[in-house]
C-alpha cells in the first residue's frame, strides 16, 4: 500500500492526523497495513484511555481489603475466610444501540471472562441501563432487545443476574448505555494474572474460532455515532453462552494445575490487546503466527485475525513442556485450541503470516507510550441557564405519590428482573426487588457478600461533582441497608465527546467527586472502565458515572438459628411495628428531583448537598441495627424521597399499610418528595424503639419516629393523605406498560 493509502487506513481506524505523524516519526518507516490496524486499536480511546488516564490516578485504590487494584482484568478484595471477591464493570454501549440483543449479550460474556480469567468462579451479575424516553420511537425495541440479550446470555451460562438499575431520559435517545458488572470468588492465594513471562514459553489460543465479527469494535466505541450507525452492525460481536460455559469450566479446570503462567481474555481489540497487554505486564515480548489461529471463515488476513473481536476466546501462556497436559484439558471440554506463539526476550510484538513478519513493534509503543492527553476543560455554559423553579403544592398528595410511583425512573422493574434467572446456583439470599442490595452466599463458606450499583444521571448533569459523590454514597448506603460494609468499588464512567472542553470538565468534576466520596466512605476503586464519545449530532448523553460496590459482612450470616449477622429487606414485615427515619429531610432539596421533573418538567439548578461525615454516620448506624436484627426492614430514601420510600416498603408486603404520625410543615409535599441524601427508613418492634434511638444517637444521627405499620393496607398521614396500598401497587407495577403498547403487544 502507498503511504497515502496507509494514512487513509489509519484515519479510518481512528488515528488523528497528529497521531499518524507521530507514528511515522517514531517508526522511521512506513508501517504495514497490519501494524496500522494494531496501532489504531491500541491507541483508541477504548484501549488506551488516552483522555482519562491522567485523571483516573486521582481515584483512591488502596486499603486494607484491597488484594488487586486497577491494572488487571478485574479488581479483587479480601472478604474473609481466605477468600477474595473479584469484580469489574464494563460498558457495551455502542454495540447495544446498533444490535441490542447481541450487544448486551456479548457485554455479559466479556465481563464474565474478566472475572474467571483471574481464577474466580462468577457468582453474580448486575447491570445498569440507560434508555431514551419511553415515547421515543426506538426505545421499546432497544429496551426489549437489551433485556433479552442479558437474560439470554446470563441465564444460559448459569450465573444469576441479581440486581441493577434502569433509567429513561431523552438524553439517551440516540445513545443508550449498557453497563454490566460481574463478581466471582476465589481463594486469595489462587488469583491468576494476565502477565507473560519465561522466554520460550508457548502461547495457547483457546475457545471459539475467530471470524470477522467485531473488527474495529474498539474503534467504534471510541467515536461519536453518525447517521450511518446501522452500517456498523458487522462490528458487533456474536455471542455463544454455551461455549462460554465450556470456557469457564476449562479455564478453572486448567487453573487447578500449575501449568498457567499468564492468562487473559480477548476483549476489545481481540488477539492484539490480549497479547500486547500480557507482554507489557511481564516486560517481555510475544511472537504470534496468525496462520495457526483457528478460523471460522476462509481467506482471513493478519489484519482481520488481529482485530477480530469474536467472542469466547482466551490467550494463555503456559510452562514449556506442559503442552500435552494443557491440550488434554481443552480437548476434554471440546474447545478449539492451538499453540499460536511464544514468549520472546525483547519487548516486541511480532506477528507472522505465511512466513513473513507483518508486525514488528515495540510493546511500550502500544501501551505505556501510547498517546495521553490532558484535554482542556471549561465549565459548561448550560449551567448558567439552570435554576430551580418554584413548585406549586400538589393538590392531592395521593395522586402525586401515585404519579411518582408510575414514573419510568421509579416504577417497578419487575418485568426486567423476572426475565433473569436470579436463583441459579442457589446462593441468592436477598433477591432483586426485595432489598436495596443483592446478597449472595460465598460458596464453600457460611458468609456472604452484598453488591449494588447506582447513579442518578440527572444529578450529574446539574452538578457532576456532587452527582458523583451522591452516586457513591447511595451505593454504599444500599449496602448498609442489608447490613454490609463497602470492601471495594468499581465504576463505569460514561461521558460524551472528550474533545469538547465542557464534556471534559464534567468528567474531571465527576472523577474528583467520586474520589472524595470513595476515600471518605473507605470504598477504594479497584477496577473500572471509561466509555467516552457517547454522543451524536443530537448532542451528548448526561454524564453517567455508574458506581458498583461489593460489601462484606463480618463473619457468618445468620441462618435462622440466631447466630451470626442478620440481613433484611426493604419491605415492612409486621403490623404494629414502629417506623423511624434516620437522617433529616430538607424540603428545599427538590432540585434535580423526580418530583420537580414530574410537576414542572424541569431538571432544576441545584442538587441536594451531601455531607459525607453525616453519610458515614448514618450508614454505620443502619449497619449496626440491621446486623443485630433490631431492624426488621431498612430502605434508603432516593428518587421520590421519603414518600416513595414509605410507599415501596408498603408495596413489598401483602395487606400492610402505614399510619404516619408526624406534624406536617408548610409544604407537606416537599417533606414527602424532596430528595435529601443520607436518610434511611427502618422498622422495628415497638419494644425496640429505644434501641434504635440509642444507636442513632450514639452515631450522632438524627432520628424521628414516623408512625406505625398497620394491617389495613392503607397509607395515611392525618387528613393529608389516605390511599390504598393496592392502588399504589397498581401504579408502581404498570409504569413500563407503555413500552409494551409501543411494541404492539
Amino acid at each position: 500500500m502507498s503511504e497515502v493509502d496507509l494514512k487513509e487506513l489509519a484515519l479510518t481506524g481512528g488515528l488523528s492526523e497528529a497521531e499518524w505523524d507521530h507514528l511515522l516519526e517514531t517508526l522511521g518507516r512506513d508501517p504495514t497495513p497490519a501494524e496500522v490496524g494494531v496501532v489504531s486499536a491500541m491507541w483508541s480511546e477504548h484501549c488506551s484511555y488516552k483522555s482519562s488516564r491522567v485523571h483516573l490516578r486521582k481515584l483512591p485504590n488502596e486499603g486494607a481489603s484491597v488484594v488487586q487494584g486497577p491494572g488487571e482484568n478485574a479488581g479483587a478484595v479480601d472478604i474473609g475466610d481466605g477468600k477474595a471477591a473479584v469484580f469489574k464493570m464494563e460498558s457495551h454501549n455502542h454495540p447495544s444501540y446498533i444490535e441490542p440483543y447481541q450487544g448486551a449479550a456479548t457485554g455479559i460474556g466479556g465481563i464474565l471472562r474478566d472475572v474467571f480469567t483471574m481464577g474466580a468462579r462468577p457468582i453474580g451479575l448486575l447491570n445498569s441501563l440507560r434508555f431514551g424516553a419511553p415515547e421515543f420511537e426506538k426505545t421499546p425495541y432497544l429496551f426489549q432487545g437489551v433485556v433479552d440479550g442479558i437474560a439470554g446470555y446470563g441465564n444460559c451460562v448459569g450465573v444469576p443476574t441479581v440486581g441493577g438499575d434502569v433509567y429513561f431520559d431523552d438524553a439517551y435517545n440516540q445513545n443508550i448505555l449498557v453497563n454490566v458488572f460481574a463478581v466471582g470468588v476465589t481463594d486469595i492465594d489462587d488469583i491468576f494474572y494476565a502477565e507473560a513471562s519465561g522466554v520460550g514459553n508457548p502461547v495457547f489460543y483457546v475457545g471459539a474460532k475467530t471470524g470477522r465479527d467485531g473488527i474495529h469494535g474498539a474503534t467504534m466505541a471510541s467515536e461519536e455515532f453518525s447517521d450511518e450507525d446501522e452500517e456498523k452492525r458487522p462490528t458487533v460481536q456474536v455471542g455463544d453462552p454455551f461455549k462460554e460455559k465450556l470456557l469457564i469450566e476449562a479455564c478453572l479446570d486448567l487453573m487447578e494445575t500449575d501449568a498457567i503462567v499468564g492468562i487473559q481474555d480477548m476483549g476489545a481489540a481481540g488477539l492484539t490487546s490480549s497479547a500486547v497487554e500480557m507482554a507489557e505486564r511481564g516486560e517481555v515480548g510475544l511472537r504470534i503466527d496468525v496462520d495457526k489461529v483457528p478460523a471460522r471463515e476462509p481467506g482471513m488476513t493478519a489484519y482481520e485475525y488481529l482485530l477480530s473481536e469474536s467472542q469466547e476466546r482466551m490467550l494463555v501462556v503456559v510452562e514449556e513442556g506442559r503442552e500435552q497436559e494443557v491440550s488434554r484439558v481443552f480437548d476434554k471440554w471440546e474447545l478449539e485450541w492451538a499453540k499460536v506463539g511464544e514468549v520472546i526476550e525483547d519487548e516486541r510484538f511480532e506477528v507472522q503470516e505465511d512466513g513473513d513478519t507483518v508486525v514488528d513493534l515495540d510493546v511500550p509503543l502500544l501501551t505505556s507510550a501510547a498517546p495521553m492527553y490532558d484535554r482542556p476543560t471549561e465549565r459548561p455554559a448550560y449551567l448558567d441557564d439552570l435554576s430551580t423553579p418554584d413548585v406549586s403544592p400538589a393538590d392531592d398528595l395521593g395522586e402525586a405519590l401515585s404519579d411518582l410511583l408510575n414514573a419510568p425512573n421509579i416504577t417497578s422493574k419487575r418485568r426486567v428482573y423476572e426475565q433473569y434467572d436470579h436463583m441459579v446456583g442457589v446462593g441468592t439470599v436477598v433477591r432483586p426487588g426485595d432489598g436495596d442490595a443483592a446478597v449472595l452466599r460465598v460458596p464453600g463458606t457460611d458468609s456472604a457478600l452484598a453488591i449494588a450499583v447506582d447513579c442518578n444521571s440527572r444529578y450529574c448533569y446539574v452538578d457532576p461533582r456532587e452527582g458523583a459523590k451522591l452516586a457513591v454514597a447511595e451505593c454504599a448506603r444500599n449496602l448498609a441497608c442489608v447490613g454490609a460494609e463497602p470492601a471495594g468499588t468499581t465504576d463505569c464512567l460514561n461521558f460524551g465527546n472528550p474533545e469538547n472542553p465542557e464534556i471534559m470538565w464534567q468528567f474531571v468534576e465527576a472523577v474528583e467527586g467520586m474520589a472524595d466520596a470513595c476515600a471518605t466512605l473507605n470504598a477504594p476503586v479497584v477496577s473500572g472502565n471509561v466509555s467516552l464519545y457517547n454522543a451524536t449530532g443530537a448532542g451528548n448523553i448526561y454524564p453517567t458515572p455508574n458506581v458498583a460496590m461489593v460489601g462484606h459482612f463480618d463473619g457468618a450470616l445468620d441462618d435462622g438459628d440466631g447466630e451470626g449477622a442478620s440481613t433484611c429487606g426493604s419491605a415492612f414485615r409486621n403490623a404494629g411495628d414502629a417506623v423511624l427515619l434516620l437522617g433529616e429531610t430538607d424540603p428545599s432539596d427538590v432540585g434535580a428531583s423526580e418530583y420537580l421533573k414530574r410537576q414542572a418538567d424541569d431538571v432544576g439548578g441545584a442538587v441536594p448537598t451531601l455531607d459525607l461525615e453525616r453519610e458515614v454516620a448514618v450508614q454505620a448506624a443502619v449497619r449496626e441495627l440491621v446486623r443485630s436484627g433490631t431492624a426488621r426492614s431498612a430502605h434508603d430514601c432516593s428518587e421520590g424521597g421519603l414518600g416513595v420510600a414509605l410507599a415501596e416498603s408498603c408495596i413489598g408486603t401483602d395487606g400492610l399499610g402505614l399510619d404516619i404520625d408526624i406534624e406536617p410543615g408548610d409544604r407537606p409535599d416537599l417533606e414527602l418528595f424532596a430528595e435529601s441524601p443520607s436518610r434511611v427508613v427502618v422498622s422495628c418492634p415497638t419494644e425496640d424503639i429505644a434501641e434504635v434511638v440509642d444507636v442513632a444517637r450514639s452515631h450522632d444521627v438524627p432520628v424521628m419516629e414516623l408512625g406505625a405499620v398497620t394491617g389495613d393496607g392503607r397509607l395515611r398521614w392525618g387528613g393529608l393523605l389516605d390511599v390504598a396500598v393496592s392502588d399504589l401497587r397498581a401504579s408502581f407495577e404498570s409504569g413500563l406498560d407503555r413500552l409494551d403498547e409501543d411494541l404492539g403487544e
